[in-house]
């Protein structure tokens, strides 16, 4: 191409009228303030008790700013739920949806911030034209019939003197950190729920041993009491209420046998397969180990790891910055717009002195009357941003209180389970008494076997309240936030949000 562009074009093709943008309307997005005295309450106040020496050794200890891990399934030091963890994060479809419209929410960003740069598209228009003979033809030649191609290059730019875009960008940012941590809520989720089904499978795979036991023992009592209604040694009125224990007993068994099979289902789906596919993974109590220490976020860390709280804030950032773009779309914009080209008779693009063509162009656009749209719409969009405040602080009063009754679950948990041990303690003390007595002949069989019942229903009030601690362990995990920001960075967040708190 022989022509070259005037001064202003050549200006306006290296973008140097970005120099024009020179103001950002809108108000500049600030997080708002903890409310004063933020914190866990009572809760703290009483968990403060463990680390005194008054509960069981077993008891795991809290440790107040001690960091949460990336993977904190690994406190239970069990490597099968380990395994089924990393493979429901890796398999499970929720996880590649998050994934996705996080990676829709960048390519967003992206698109918005090529508006900071001119536009430029260049065409090629090969035409063959008939002039009427009435008309003079723009031809030298006079010719009526003539080859015309046009070759043109077409430049656009549209300077951001008060921001719109830059508030565009802002906004859509923030909505690339909302679906962000819409991922990590959705990993924090997924890995709890994989580890509350491991605990429900060794829950109910020891409840339903236990309650077979307490059938086996009754079947056993109530032919003890069969023979001895025969022999006149106890009434019938005994034999009934046995025979009925026995069978609310064994009414319990088939509603565990369901929920086992049910939760089994449960697990098989969150790793992505269906029921159908084999899931031979099976877990236990003594498989399953507690922590010494777990950790307790101090109040200001909260707000900061938990996800829920992140992507609410993240919309209130969102907001803020549509305000900014409301204004902006009230005050004046300037659209600059550049062309050249060749116009040459024939079908073959030629560029010289007396084909090329050129134009620059400045466009100043001001609204005038719109009969209030735009001022309404600043206005809807500042109460969107109030509406968005009000919604962050619900969230984080809500995130405190959920800590906060996960704490008190856990406290309550080892009082019941103290309890609970306690009374199988006396349980099994008492049936070790009464099979030394039924050997030396004091008491008699059907003895024994009331005491082997009471045994078997304390272990299993037991095994529910070992089952409940462990679950509460894992709310707590997902209460403070799941720990992602400890995560490598290739496996949810960029660089720059794993540099955050």
């Amino acid at each position: 191409m022989k022509f070259l562009p005037p001064l202003a074009f050549r200006i306006l093709v290296f973008g140097a009228v970005p120099a024009l943008s020179a103001c950002v309307v809108g108000p500049d997005y600030q997080r708002p303030a903890l409310p004063a005295g933020a914190g866990y309450g009572t809760a703290a106040t009483a968990q403060k008790a463990v680390g005194t020496g008054q509960l069981d050794a077993a008891s795991p200890q809290l440790a107040l700013g001690m960091d949460v891990p990336a993977q904190w399934w690994e406190v239970f030091h069990c490597i099968p739920l380990d395994n089924l963890v990393a493979q429901a994060l890796k398999d499970n479809p929720s996880i590649e949806a998050a994934n996705a419209a996080l990676q829709q929410a960048q390519e967003q960003v992206k698109a918005q911030r090529a508006a900071y740069f001119p536009s430029l598209s260049a065409s090629l228009s090969p035409s063959r034209q008939s002039i009427p003979q009435t008309l003079a033809s723009p031809a030298a030649s006079g010719n009526d019939l003539y080859n015309l191609t046009t070759t043109q290059l077409s430049i656009s730019y549209a300077p951001d003197l008060f921001g719109a875009n830059a508030r565009a960008v802002e906004s859509l940012v923030a909505q690339e950190d909302q679906q962000r941590f819409s991922l990590e809520a959705a990993r924090l989720t997924l890995a709890s729920n994989v580890v509350l089904a491991a605990i429900q499978d060794a829950s109910l795979r020891a409840q339903i041993d236990a309650t077979r036991t307490i059938v086996e023992d009754q079947r056993k009592t109530l032919t003890i009491f069969q023979q001895q209604v025969i022999l006149g040694y106890t009434s019938k009125a005994d034999l009934a209420a046995q025979t009925a224990l026995l069978a609310q007993t064994e009414a319990t068994l088939p509603p565990l046998e369901k929920q086992f099979e049910v939760n089994r289902d449960l697990l098989a789906a969150l790793v992505g397969h269906t029921p159908g596919e084999a899931l031979t993974v099976q877990f236990t109590f003594d498989a399953l180990t507690l922590p010494a220490n777990l950790p307790l976020s101090l109040p200001a860390q909260l707000v900061e790891h938990r996800p829920d709280v992140r992507m609410v804030e993240a919309q209130l950032h969102a907001a803020s910055a549509q305000v900014g773009v409301s204004i902006a779309a009230r005050l004046p914009n300037v659209t600059i717009q550049g062309n050249a080209g060749s116009a040459a008779f024939g079908l073959t693009p030629t560029f010289n002195s007396m084909t090329d063509f050129w134009s620059v162009a400045a466009t100043l656009t001001q609204p005038l009357f719109d009969a209030g749209q735009l001022l309404h719409r600043q206005r809807a969009a500042e109460a969107a941003y109030e509406q968005a405040v009000a919604q962050y602080r619900a969230t984080v009063v809500g995130a405190f209180q959920n800590t906060a009754d996960t704490l008190h679950a856990l406290a309550e948990d080892d009082s019941v389970l103290r309890a609970n041990e306690v009374s199988a303690s006396a349980s099994r003390n008492s049936l070790d008494i009464a099979g030394k007595q039924h050997v030396l002949g004091d008491i008699s069989q059907m003895n024994v076997l009331i005491a082997e019942q009471a045994e078997a229903q304390a272990r299993l009030a037991l095994l529910q309240a070992r089952a409940a601690r462990y679950s509460d362990v894992v709310a707590l995990f997902q209460s403070l936030g799941g720990g992602w920001w400890n995560r490598e960075p290739e496996t949810g967040l960029s660089n720059s949000e794993e540099s955050r708190p």
